[in-house]
């Protein structure tokens, strides 16, 4: 957990490269179809104004209910986590031990002699080409 907030580097981890949306990764002219600079220009600001104007907007009125939401949700399975799910891992752990003992003591006792007489009765074949 960090013990301060980072006000200017919001995204440590990286986690959403994929949404760094700028003007030219969505609107590009090619070579030989160019619209008049002042439209390019105008284009321009319009995009990055509306982006910027709605992502604040849409930030406020949703932002904390979201984080509020997600934090219940995150809270929600750290609690299943460390008092379900744990423990339920811990008793099959335990039980499939012993049956993991059991059944590697018949196949050590039963099974092993078997292969290890049959790789002794192999183990002197010769396979010659001519």
């Amino acid at each position: 957990m960090a013990d301060s907030l980072d006000m200017d580097n919001r995204d440590p981890n990286n986690l959403n490269d994929h949404v760094k949306v700028c003007f030219e990764d969505v609107l590009a002219e090619p070579e030989g179809a160019h619209s008049i600079n002042c439209v390019w220009s105008l284009s321009y600001s319009c995009f990055t104004g509306w982006r910027n104007c709605c992502y604040a907007m849409y930030s406020v009125l949703y932002g904390c209910p979201l984080a509020m939401c997600w934090g219940c949700e995150f809270a929600e399975i750290t609690f299943q986590h460390v008092w379900q799910i744990t423990p339920c891992l811990r008793i099959w752990m335990i039980n499939l031990g012993c049956a993991q003992k059991f059944f590697g003591t018949c196949v050590n006792c039963c099974l092993a002699p078997i292969c290890e007489a049959g790789g002794m009765f192999f183990n002197n074949v010769r396979v010659k080409n001519t």
